[in-house]
């Protein structure tokens, strides 16, 4: 590889170092590869190492090297830069995901072109293309020359169609089913839900953890000894349908022999049998066993071993087919809080966030009261994000800080906008409102509403720590004027002036009793078309009325989260009634529960039941009808329009149309499934649902006015406001009901 142009010895000094033929490459990047150095004596047996060398750096497609005197002369050719890529035909995977992918393994524009690249591109295109199920993909690469030593890549994808799984088949399984097997598998033949969840589409990945929930399936249910053989993934010849087939030995049943403690039990005993999920005579169930591990682990780092570990030991009998199970305890250093920080709150003051907390400083560390007093922040409203860390304290193995990472959220609310609902029309509204004023935790807000409803006017200021021990404060004080007519109901309109003041008191962690006092001068205003009832409730009774009411209330909130929650629930008992001696003396009392249950990280479940009744008392007889409870719309029984569900009134004239006068009870139940919307999973400020309601507004307990709807939802937290969706159909309306399959609000909260 070394010629010359004049005759020399085997070996010379080097005297100078000379490249020749660079475009791009600096001589510093020869000079810092070439192991030759000005002043070293060159040879014969050097030249295939420097020439190596050189290679290596896979920036020259040709190396040569001279003598010249006692200089050395490297001549090289370099590789073309990658100048463009363009790929085309992609419609599956992203133009930017596949680029990044062809990064990763060298090939970029401004990258040295390198013809042996191209085959690992093909390759990674190949796997990304198999990942989504294309296995009749299709590529042609095509390299162009351009000036100034450089390329153009053009990529040309053919994806062809899916792959679509056309069996499962688990061979072996005597003791169950296939399809009892597959229920909770990702991966599926094609179903009505294929074109969202892509179960039919063969994954590696979705078939090993098939895989294991298939083992974990068996291991649940006693079967220790259960193995899966082999596994076979075929495709057919026109790449179109792929076969999966799973061979198993199932093995014995095994049944727990006896089951004990044993290790440093440094909690109760009793505590912690009352914490194991697994007792002699019962079948081996795997998932038991673990959970009773990870029980007795919590409760552990409750008393400060947070870093606790519970091995289970099982000592398995093949003869009697039986296993003694053995949980061992192995506490650790019980661990301390030195510090608890925080971090991010520039405006909130450091006691509206440390009165939240449930883990003290100086106390042991107890892992349910840091996520506790994390959740407590989450649900202050004041953050976008709470972060916690324990890291141990330098020189000091049984001690941790707690630091808490806070971001903070705008609390203060200044809003001049418009909304829209079908029932209110168009609405202008202002709110000015700050939750979290100078930083204090305490909350004022002042509310103006203006449509065809009605007109409001709301003045609030609430202290959640009124005193130092949780108890809350808070005053209301506004102006109401309902227009019956656009409500949908009763042609009357009514005034009401209140003034209030309310106290929360905690009870525990999750349970608060609520107390509040209400002032209100109501008054009645009747029209030509009034129905007979309002008349004669005014000629009864007078059309303006000053109250007093006094209410209570219990509510149980275990909910992960306020707007869109996933888990937990809520139950509320409510009872409010006006005191003796106020111009109208009537009760009302509620319980409502709802709960949501996390199906998957997409989906969740929610129940809900309300139940709700009011009567007068003393000289009022029954409910006034202007406190009735109404059914139907977005947040009632959707598929019938607000209001219009119950009772209706008694028309003075024939000619007119008896119109929804509501009832002295109410009955409300929903089941919901949420999902996120497809193709936008990634967007947590939507979701969608399929629904069913039910529900009836009578005086007293009347089902014939019970009314069901089903049908689909969606809802937004837009920039603009929240908005509400909603296509229901009702089941079973009657000739008089008011049906609106589509519902929608907009500038209202859900």
């Amino acid at each position: 590889m070394m010629a010359s142009n004049t005759a020399y010895a085997s070996s010379f000094v080097v005297e100078d170092i000379q490249v020749r033929g660079l475009q791009r490459i600096s001589a510093g990047t020869v000079f810092n590869y070439l192991p030759v150095s000005v002043g070293e004596t060159f040879s014969d047996d050097k030249q295939g190492a420097a020439i190596r060398a050189l290679f290596n750096t896979g920036f020259f497609k040709d190396i040569t090297l001279e003598r010249q005197g006692g200089v050395l002369v490297v001549n090289v050719v370099e590789r073309p830069s990658v100048a463009k890529i363009v790929i085309e035909g992609n419609k599956d995977i992203k133009k930017e995901d596949l680029a990044d992918a062809l990064k990763k393994i060298g090939l970029s524009e401004g990258k040295v072109y390198n013809k042996q690249i191209l085959d690992k591109v093909e390759q990674e295109l190949r796997r990304q293309y198999f990942s989504h199920g294309k296995y009749g993909l299709k590529i042609k690469t095509e390299v162009s020359e351009l000036t100034r030593n450089r390329v153009g890549i053009h990529i040309d994808i053919t994806e062809g169609r899916v792959a679509k799984i056309k069996q499962i088949n688990i061979v072996g399984s005597r003791a169950f089913g296939n399809e009892d097997l597959k229920k909770d598998f990702e991966l599926s033949t094609t179903n009505f839900l294929s074109f969202y969840s892509k179960d039919d589409q063969y994954s590696k990945q979705k078939l090993s953890a098939d895989l294991e929930k298939l083992r974990s399936y068996y291991l649940d249910r006693g079967y220790i000894n259960f193995s899966i053989e082999s596994t076979q993934v075929d495709i057919t010849a026109d790449k179109k349908e792929i076969y999966i087939t799973i061979n198993v030995k199932e093995g014995d049943v095994y049944t727990l022999e006896k089951v004990k403690l044993s290790g440093e039990l440094v909690v109760d005993p009793e505590e912690l049998i009352k914490l194991v999920k697994v007792g002699p005579g019962e079948i081996f169930s795997r998932k038991n066993a673990t959970e009773t591990s990870k029980a007795i682990s919590d409760r552990l780092g409750d008393e400060g071993y947070t870093f606790a570990n519970v091995n289970m030991v099982p000592e398995i009998n093949e003869q009697s087919k039986s296993v003694a199970m053995t949980f061992f305890v192995d506490p650790g250093k019980r661990v301390y809080v030195h510090r608890v920080n925080f971090k991010g709150n520039t405006k909130t003051r450091d006691e509206v966030i440390r009165r939240e907390m449930r883990q003290m400083e100086s106390s042991w560390a107890a892992s349910s009261k840091i996520e506790r007093s994390k959740t407590r922040l989450d649900r202050l409203g004041y953050f976008e994000e709470v972060g916690v860390e324990t890291p141990p304290v330098v020189g000091a193995a049984d001690q941790i800080d707690v630091n808490y990472s806070i971001k903070e959220r705008a609390s203060g609310n200044l809003q001049a906008g418009v909304g829209y609902s079908q029932v209110q029309g168009v609405i202008f509204n202002t709110n000015v409102s700050q939750d979290n004023i100078f930083g204090t935790g305490k909350r004022v807000n002042f509310a103006f509403n203006n449509s065809r409803v009605l007109t409001r006017y709301n003045l609030g200021y609430r202290d959640p720590y009124f005193t130092l021990d949780g108890v809350s404060l808070g005053y209301d004080l506004g102006f109401t004027s309902r227009d019956g007519f656009q409500a949908n109901i009763s042609r009357y309109n009514t005034d009401v002036a209140n003034a209030g003041v309310n106290f929360g008191i905690p009870l525990n962690e999750f349970d608060n009793l609520g107390f509040d006092f209400d002032l209100k001068n109501t008054t009645i205003r009747d029209t030509s078309f009034s129905p007979q009832e309002v008349v004669d409730f005014i000629r009864g009774n007078g059309d303006s009325f000053l109250t007093l009411s006094g209410g209570l209330g219990w509510s149980h909130d275990t909910l992960d989260r306020a707007v869109f929650a996933t888990r937990g629930g809520q139950q509320r008992i409510s009872a409010l009634a006006t005191v003796p001696g106020s111009d109208l003396e009537y009760y009302k009392i509620g319980y409502k529960q709802e709960h949501y249950f996390h199906l998957s990280s997409d989906f969740t479940f929610r129940l809900l039941g309300e139940l709700a009744y009011g009567d007068g008392y003393a000289g009022t007889d029954g409910l006034p009808f202007f406190e009735n409870y109404y059914g139907g719309g977005s947040a009632s029984i959707r598929g019938f329009r607000d209001n219009t569900v119950g009772p209706r009134d008694t028309p003075r004239d024939v000619s007119q149309i008896a119109r929804p006068f509501g009832g002295s009870s109410k009955v409300l139940g929903k089941a919901e499934l949420f999902f996120p919307v497809p193709f936008l999973s990634e967007v947590k400020s939507v979701r969608i649902g399929s629904f069913v309601d039910a529900g009836s507004i009578s005086n007293g307990l009347n089902l014939d006015y019970m009314r069901y709807s089903a049908g689909l939802s969606g809802q937004w937290l837009s920039p603009f406001g929240a908005i509400a969706v909603s296509v229901a159909q009702p089941f079973n309306a009657s000739d008089v009901d008011n049906i609106q399959n589509f519902q929608f609000t907009f500038g209202s909260g859900f």
